[in-house]
Parts: C-alpha cells; structure tokens; sequence
C-alpha cells in the first residue's frame, strides 16, 4: 500500500502540473485573441458605451425610464437629457478631428450647435422651475420604482458616449453605427416627455427633439447603405 501511494505522488505532481499549464496557456490564449479583437476594432473604446441600455432595434430599456408625470417629471427628464446630449456632443466633436466627409462633418456641426443650445436651455429652465433642487441630478430608479440621486453609472447609462477609435477608413461608419441608436434613445425619451409633460415649453422641446433626429437617423441609415455598397 505504501509502495502504490508513493508510486502514485509523483504521477498526481506531473498531471497537476500539466493541468496547470494547460491552464495558463488556455488564459494566455485567451488574452491573446481578446488583444486581436480590440485591434480589429480599430481601437475602439466600449468602455463608455452601455450597451445593457440597447435592445433590438435601438429600443431603450428602464434606464431610460424616467418614471412618472407627476411633479417632478420635468426636473428628471431634464437631469436625463442633459447628459444624453452631453454624450452626444463628445462623439460629434471626435467626427470635426478625424473624419474626412464634408457631409458627416456638417451633420456633427449641427448636432453640436443645436444639442449646446438646448442644453443651456434646459438648465435654464432647471433654475427657474426647481430653484430648491439640489444641484446632484436625480434618476427614476425603474426596478424599486421611485426617485433618487443620480448614479455616477446611470448618467453614464444616460451619455451613451464612447471612444469611436482612430482616424481610419472605418470611422464614419463607426460613429453612425453609435449615433443612429443614441438619437433612437433620444426620440424614445421625447415621445414620452410629449405624452406626460404639462408644460408647453417642454412639449415644444420633445417636438424639436423628435423632428430634428428622426431626419438625423434617415439621413445617417441612407449613408449607411450608400458607404456600405460603396466598399
């Protein structure tokens, strides 16, 4: 018996061994091909980009949710759109540095201008219907459905920013990729604010919302089909 369990120790270290290897190599390998993916990407950053806040079809799930018409509806789609504008404006501004279409560059001039216009608008509006609200943004927390602080990884949710990656062939196509469902996020949220707002201003705004990225999302779906026929 002892004879066996010596003989038997050695084999268990050199199976353990291999096991071990065997391991290291499959996380080795692992990283590897997680490395090539990433270049294939053209270096894009997902990191921004909340991609749980996307169904099919650019549909917008709870965190997109900004709970009921009730008193504070307005100051939570204001806290929700400020951000989603922001995030906006971050991926337009990478379309002036490295894009080469005079086309996509107008289109990211104009959401740039008309998103910083209705940013400060809704902030203006903040001070002047909620002077007693904090200054922290507030959320509609869908699953324990009720209000709250917004969440550093709710108005992250909200942006739906992300780095598009370098300058190369593949960037407009990538950034229209990323845009048409931020803009489908936003018609999602103005048609909500029209059915449940009170007021004429904010329903003047969904409307302004609604219109001008639904022709954004046309004309960036028939580029999408023209750049793609194009290769």
């Amino acid at each position: 018996m002892n004879f066996k369990v010596k003989l038997l120790a050695p084999i268990a270290l050199l199976l353990g061994g291999i096991g071990f290897g065997s391991l290291a190599i499959a996380n080795l390998t692992n990283q590897r091909s997680n490395s090539t993916i990433a270049q294939n990407s053209g270096g894009m950053n997902h990191g921004g980009m909340n991609h749980g806040s996307m169904k099919k079809g650019g549909m917008m799930n709870h965190n997109m949710d900004v709970g009921p018409a009730d008193a504070n509806y307005d100051l939570r789609f204001i806290d929700s759109m400020i951000p989603h504008h922001q995030g906006a404006l971050v991926m337009a501004q990478e379309v002036l540095q490295k894009s080469k279409r005079p086309e996509l560059i107008k289109l990211a001039k104009g959401i740039i201008t008309e998103q910083k216009k209705e940013i400060a608008q809704m902030q203006q509006w903040r001070k002047q219907w909620y002077p007693k609200a904090s200054a922290t943004p507030i959320m509609w927390h869908a699953a324990m459905n009720h209000e709250m602080a917004m969440t550093a990884e709710h108005k992250q949710s909200m942006m739906m920013s992300m780095s598009l990656g370098k300058a190369d062939a593949g960037f407009d196509r990538r950034f229209i990729d990323a845009m048409i469902p931020h803009h489908q996020g936003a018609v999602t949220m103005g048609q909500d604010l029209l059915k449940k707002s009170q007021r004429p201003e904010m329903k003047k705004l969904a409307q302004n919302i609604i219109t001008s990225q639904q022709a954004e999302i046309a004309q960036m779906t028939q580029w999408q089909k023209q750049w793609s026929a194009s290769k």
